[in-house]
């Protein structure tokens, strides 16, 4: 284990310690503040219960990435290749971005039911600007050498796209996608808390109405584990993809 990964650990220790000791110190009531290895119980004791809903939200962000992934990749080429384009939707790609997500919830829950389609649709929504942006500074960030020499070389803008842009923006592409990923809890949760009959928020709502914060306190572990496990699965992707970068 690297000095880093020591350094943080240590750092989650000391922490949890503290809190744990002010829990019991201060003898805080588990319905207000349950002390770290109460929410460990709980995490592991009811695991049967949280893990269907954890599967839920767990398509939810899955597909949200996906959906994603599907317009943010479009979108960043075709603004790439037409500057006029990015002039034109920019205002509405920093606007979809200025809205707040609580006020987008209620009115997917309106048009597309208490079904997955309107939390998988919020999820997209946080995730796709990261992507875009990211992935469009990685097409412009091209070196001008590269793009001239290409162009000598007689290849269009499509070829030199696949082999010149696209590889050049891949690190800017998963540095988006590692932000997406981290932020897309955040989307299916929220569309959970305004209309759901299944996933970790429904069950945070539902934990929360019965004052039973240490559960409430699990699924947030629970959803930090899933974060921390879509971060990494990035990570491992940016490696198998970006073979030069691995092997420096």
């Amino acid at each position: 284990m690297s000095r880093s990964n020591l350094l943080a650990l240590g750092i989650l220790l000391v922490l949890l310690g503290l809190w744990e000791a002010a829990c019991r110190i201060l003898s805080v009531p588990v319905f207000i503040l349950p002390p770290p290895t109460t929410v460990a119980i709980t995490a592991v004791m009811q695991a049967p219960l949280i893990l269907p809903h954890a599967l839920t939200t767990g398509m939810e962000i899955v597909f949200g990435i996906g959906l994603a992934l599907a317009t943010a990749i479009p979108l960043a080429m075709g603004m790439f290749a037409w500057p006029w384009l990015e002039k034109a939707l920019s205002p509405f790609l920093v606007a979809s971005q200025a809205i707040p997500v609580f006020a987008l919830a209620p009115l997917l829950v309106v048009w597309l039911g208490y079904g997955m389609a309107g939390k998988i649709l919020m999820a997209a929504i946080i995730i796709f600007f990261p992507i875009t942006v990211s992935l469009l500074e990685g097409f412009k960030g091209c070196d001008r050498e590269y793009r001239v020499l290409f162009r000598l070389m007689g290849a269009g803008f499509w070829q030199t796209m696949r082999l010149l842009y696209w590889p050049w923006a891949l690190p800017h592409f998963f540095a988006g996608l590692r932000v997406g990923v981290t932020v897309a809890t955040i989307g299916a949760v929220i569309g959970e808390w305004v209309g759901a009959q299944k996933g970790l928020g429904y069950l945070m709502i539902q934990a929360n109405a019965r004052l039973k914060v240490d559960l409430v306190f699990a699924v947030i572990l629970w959803l930090s584990l899933m974060g921390l496990l879509l971060w990494f699965g990035v990570g491992w992707l940016e490696k198998k993809s970006i073979h030069w970068k691995s092997n420096q």
